[in-house]
């Protein structure tokens, strides 16, 4: 996503929105993968904004086959950077089940 515009139909029309302490995830229903990561300042400054959007990104990108298509976008909070990469991981999988998101194996 790269417009203001876009960020706000996703922000107002998700159909799913779920609040974890480490991140928001806000979902809407598109026929292929958009994906936004945001850190405010509150996570701190620049280095350690960077450093959230990466883990995030990361933690995406590592299941993003088994993820369903439509528009995310991920807003980390200040106490994502204060977990391990394993820690975020259980957290980011468990949001995606109990959302609904992730593409059922067969």
């Amino acid at each position: 996503m790269k417009t203001n515009r876009e960020f706000d139909i996703v922000y107002k029309q998700a159909s799913k929105v779920w609040h974890t302490p480490d991140f928001v995830l806000f979902f809407k229903n598109s026929s292929d993968h958009k994906v936004a990561f945001v850190a405010g300042k509150k996570v701190g400054n620049a280095v350690q904004r960077n450093r959230a959007k990466r883990l995030m990104r990361a933690l995406f990108i590592e299941k993003i086959d088994s993820i369903l298509c439509g528009s995310y976008v991920f807003v980390a909070k200040p106490l994502l950077l204060k977990k391990n990469y394993l820690e975020l991981k259980k957290t980011y999988l468990f949001t995606l089940k109990k959302c609904s998101l992730l593409q059922q194996t067969e």
